[in-house]
């Protein structure tokens, strides 16, 4: 068997990461910012917009990379899948047909 190639990064990996990374962030924070929100009887209304931050940042981490991950994953995947059609196409045997 021939020595597999090297493939090059996929940079378009990082835009959903990032978009995904991105609304995860918005949900949590906006979740954590009203739940948190309370009023006083007096009527003077609190936040908590260091929990709401820290949720954010986190919610932004966490999805990232875990879109991320699988995305590098899928776009592996393919790729080898297509180096094995490549090859069975090139050896002119057609198992999968």
């Amino acid at each position: 068997m021939s020595e597999p190639t090297r493939r090059r990064p996929n940079p378009w990996i990082v835009i959903p990461a990032l978009v995904s990374g991105l609304v995860a962030a918005w949900l949590g924070g906006t979740v954590t910012a009203v739940s948190c929100r309370y009023q006083e009887a007096d009527g003077t209304i609190h936040t908590c917009p260091g929990w709401t931050a820290t949720v954010s940042i986190l919610s932004f981490l966490i999805i990232g990379l875990g879109v991320a991950v699988v995305l590098v994953l899928v776009y592996r995947s393919l790729a080898e899948w297509q180096e094995l059609k490549a090859a069975e196409r090139g050896s002119g045997t057609a198992e999968d047909e």
